[in-house]
């Protein structure tokens, strides 16, 4: 029933920004940590930015100083603004949520990803 939708990328010249965001719907108890992950072509996914309920943040190194990572609780939405971005930016870019939900009685807490949106810089 959970489901992340991304949306936000396209093409962008180097040095430009994008900002992404991703929505989680479905019968929802709480949303733990959230967060962006990006794979390119012939890579290995790769995680961009992370950020826990409580607004604690984390950031690949590739990004830190240019990606920033939010949350809106309220609409169960993550987004990251991208700004300075690089042709090595380029990749398909999948949200990620750990999300507590209420089956048959219990809780149960599980990681879902977004279908990915791509991101692609270049001049």
């Amino acid at each position: 029933q959970v489901q992340l939708v991304e949306s936000g990328g396209g093409l962008v010249q180097p040095g430009g920004s994008l900002r992404l965001s991703c929505a989680a719907s479905g019968i929802i108890f709480s949303i733990n940590a959230m967060g962006w992950y990006r794979q390119a072509p012939g890579k290995q996914r790769e995680l961009v930015a992370t950020i826990t309920s409580g607004g604690s943040t984390d950031y690949a190194d590739s990004v830190k100083g240019r990606f920033t990572i939010s949350r809106d609780n309220a609409k169960n939405t993550v987004y990251v603004q991208m700004n300075s971005l690089k042709p090595e930016d380029t990749a398909v870019y999948y949200c990620n949520a750990d999300i507590r939900t209420v089956v048959a009685g219990s809780f149960r807490s599980n990681r879902y990803w977004g279908q990915g949106t791509q991101v692609t810089v270049s001049s």
